[in-house]
Formats: C-alpha cells, structure tokens, sequence
C-alpha cells in the first residue's frame, strides 16, 4: 500500500505558509504564485490552520469582506487534520471524504515536512489501480 512519505517524495516537501496575523490578500497572492489551493497558516513553528480557496469564497467573497483589511486567523480553518508520512493514502481518502478537507498537513516529529492533497491521493489510488489492472491483464493472458 501506498504511504504519504511515498507521495511526497514524488512531489516533494515543499511547505507552503503564512502567519495567522498577514492579511487575506498576501495568502492569496501567495498560492496564486505557487499555484496551491490553501497555505497552512504558522506562528512561529506551531500549525495554527490552514486556508484555502474555499475559506476565502465562502468568508470574504461572499460576505462582502475586504481581504487587503482581513487577517487570516479571521477566514482560517482551525480544525486542522493531520497525519504522518507512514499513513496509508486509504486512511488519507477516508480522512479527506468523511471530514470533507481537500488538504492534510504531514506532520513528523512534531513538525510539518509537507501537505497532501485530495488530488495527491486520487492521483496515487488511480496510478495503483493501473497497476493492479495490468498485472491481471497479464495474468490473464498468460
């Protein structure tokens, strides 16, 4: 089975991130430029939150706030999953799906190493399943 060490060594374990305090704007601005749907939000080494595309649509587009004048800790997410480099992307998915989140700090040691996210893990379920549809094909024709 496939792990998240696994994924983030084919992706790399670059750590996206903002402090709680800068506004809305600079975080993105940010993924804009890194082309990521969500930073975690860091004070200091400490994961506080994350925000996404999503936190910025539902709490300051459609609530005619101003993300120049809004720090993130106001739009963040603080309910924050996590999980470790030797988790199974299957308890990844389930963690996505059933908590409805589309991104999920690695945590290792006590510190963030890098982020996964649903379109990570439905790559890697999909790339596994390739591979176990050929080996049958094999299989099968001898």
């Amino acid at each position: 089975m496939l792990q998240v060490k696994h994924l983030l060594d084919g992706k790399g374990r670059s750590v996206f991130a903002i402090a709680p305090g800068e506004p809305v704007l600079a975080a993105i601005r940010m993924m804009a430029e890194r082309g990521v749907g969500a930073l975690l939000v860091l004070e200091g080494e400490a994961l506080v939150g994350v925000i996404s595309e999503r936190d910025y649509a539902r709490k300051i587009i459609l609530n005619n706030r101003s993300s120049s004048d809004t720090p993130v800790r106001d739009v963040m997410s603080t309910a924050v999953i996590t999980v470790a480099p030797g988790d199974g992307v299957d308890t990844c998915m389930r963690l996505c799906t059933d908590s409805r989140v589309r991104h999920l700090p690695v945590v290792d040691g006590g510190k963030v190493v890098g982020v996964v996210s649903i379109g990570d893990l439905v790559k890697a379920v999909i790339s596994e399943q390739g591979e176990q549809i050929e080996q049958l094909h094999r299989y099968i024709a001898g």
